[in-house]
């Protein structure tokens, strides 16, 4: 057989990285690069298209189903494909990125499903990408180990049987890939992270009785996932695996997709394995796009929207009727407490937290639900052992009582509470932490005895630039400002300084995360995406 031809993309303002040539391959980026002259056109079609609607809801203050494809919903006879048997069983799924001590611990982790995560889990530098993407790869050779440097301990795979199923998370359609490019165009990080993982392990999952299984995020409408279909198709026909042997589950976390639902089940129903409630980004996506809606649109502290707010409990409760309508899971939203060593009485409140939020999900009809750590898989699994007994799942619970109107959805003034000084405060400590962690790679970060991600920073920025705009008065009685968020800013600066000392802290990314909350904060423009800004000052 010959050599493949060297790939038409170039490797841009890269440093090389170990064992990079087994991820990088002429033949794996010769089908990216096919991935990217095919789909990225389309993609820039898409995101012209997210703006444009974004400006109707601006003129309009509103959103309703979507009447061109009212018979897709009408049609009770569709469903989707037959699910695998190794995403039968969803109860409880852990999340995180793909360095090498999380991937093996995820997948010791008890939890049947690891959300491997290059989206907002992980800060993309070229070494997270490329390296997330190999550790991959020895996982499923059996040919990863490590070892803690500080304290010795080693991780190492526990038999296959005992292993989670793998469901990668690609980047977002609106972020590039600036270190990949052709003709001097940077490729879709989306197209980068899905083309690398399906390459070079499409085959050896299914030798495993698995598959090459997705979570697609930040999808806005039925058209987006179409989109991903059509990537799949021409993916599984370019490896020579039979149709049909992708699954994807879609995040419903933006606003536009939770009336769509059905409508993105339907273009993805020969791939379709299930939708999830990613409640972070969805009340991020409620700010960006009501931002300019006046006070009934204004959201409270990001803590004191509860999944059982009237209208974040008609967005879980049509999920659900809609999956199981139509023969997919439904996947619960994040328990993102990180269990303190030091504090047990800091782990009882939070545990029974945990508890009652996954016992809330079971009862309403999920299949399964997410954790951030590997101490509340056993919380969450006892919560769907309860009501699944030896059933793999619920999709036999139809919810036909639940009955949502376009209204339910944006209902936001119909929960009882107002935002507070303390939520401003948080909302800065959370977003200047977590923007100085990103910055140095990491996009996965414990705070306050909570794993935030990227979802988390920008409800937190989105909300300090909702409040000072909507000209919010806080229960103290100062008012929201650019003054005052510069103030606090200021403030938590001094403080981490003052708690890391000067040689850590001059070591950080700390005034540059100052500057950033601040910049995308208060800034008229208001930007689509922090990761965006962010992107362009992360070194590697």
């Amino acid at each position: 057989m010959s050599a493949p031809a060297p790939s038409p993309l170039a490797i841009v303002d890269a440093e090389p990285l170990p064992r990079q040539e087994e991820v990088l391959t002429d033949a794996a980026l010769a089908f990216v690069a096919e991935l990217h002259r095919r789909f990225t056109p389309r993609r820039d079609e898409l995101l012209a298209r997210r703006a444009e609607r974004r400006a109707e809801i601006a003129r309009t203050s509103t959103l309703d189903f979507l009447q061109e494809t009212a018979a897709i919903r009408a049609d009770d006879s569709w469903k989707v494909a037959p699910c695998p048997p190794a995403l039968q069983d969803r109860r409880v799924e852990i999340t995180g990125p793909t360095d090498r001590k999380m991937t093996i611990n995820a997948l010791n982790s008890g939890a049947r499903i690891w959300l491997a995560d290059f989206e907002d889990a992980s800060a993309p530098t070229w070494e997270n990408v490329v390296l997330g993407q190999l550790n991959l790869i020895d996982a499923y050779t059996r040919n990863i180990d490590f070892t803690d440097a500080g304290s010795g301990k080693s991780y190492a795979l526990r038999p296959d049987d005992e292993l989670a199923t793998v469901v990668m998370r690609p980047r977002g359609w609106h972020l590039d890939e600036r270190h990949l490019q052709l003709d001097g165009q940077p490729v879709p990080g989306a197209l980068v992270d899905f083309g690398l993982y399906f390459f070079h392990n499409a085959r050896r999952l299914i030798e495993l009785g698995k598959g090459p299984y997705f979570y697609l995020p930040k999808t806005e409408s039925h058209l987006e996932a179409r989109l991903w279909n059509d990537v799949f198709v021409f993916a599984q026909d370019y490896v020579g695996i039979p149709q049909g042997t992708v699954r994807a589950t879609v995040l419903i976390e933006t606003i536009t997709a939770a009336y769509e639902m059905e409508e993105i089940l339907h273009e993805l129903r020969d791939h379709a394995s299930g939708l999830n409630a990613g409640r972070w980004d969805y009340l991020f996506s409620i700010v960006k796009n009501f931002r300019d809606g006046g006070p009934k649109f204004v959201l409270p502290d990001r803590n004191a929207v509860t999944m059982t707010a009237p209208f974040m409990r008609a967005y879980t409760e049509l999920l659900v009727r809609t999956c199981h309508k139509r023969g997919a899971h439904a996947i619960g939203g994040m328990a993102a407490f990180i269990p303190s060593r030091r504090d047990a009485e800091v782990n009882k409140v939070a545990f029974e937290k945990v508890r009652a939020d996954k016992d809330r999900e079971a009862a309403d009809g999920f299949d399964g639900s997410w954790v951030a750590h590997p101490d509340l898989v056993p919380i969450a699994m006892e919560s769907f052992d309860k009501v699944l007994g030896d059933k793999p799942n619920q999709k036999d619970r139809l919810r036909e009582d639940v009955h949502v109107e376009a209204a339910d959805l944006i209902a936001i003034d119909s929960l009882d509470a107002r935002p507070t000084y303390n939520g401003l405060v948080n909302a800065v400590q959370v977003g200047i932490r977590y923007i100085e962690a990103w910055l140095r790679g990491l996009g996965a970060v414990a705070i306050f005895n909570l794993m935030e991600d990227a979802a988390t920073a920008e409800i937190s920025r989105s909300q300090i630039w909702q409040w000072i705009n909507a000209g919010v008065e806080f229960e103290n009685g100062e008012k929201a400002t650019p003054a005052l968020a510069r103030d606090v800013a200021a403030e938590e600066l001094r403080n981490i300084r003052q708690e890391l000392g000067e040689e850590a802290f001059a070591a950080g990314h700390w005034q540059e995360a100052h500057d950033l909350l601040l910049e995308v904060s208060l800034d008229a423009d208001y930007a689509d995406f922090l990761t965006l800004p962010a992107y362009e000052r992360l070194r590697g």
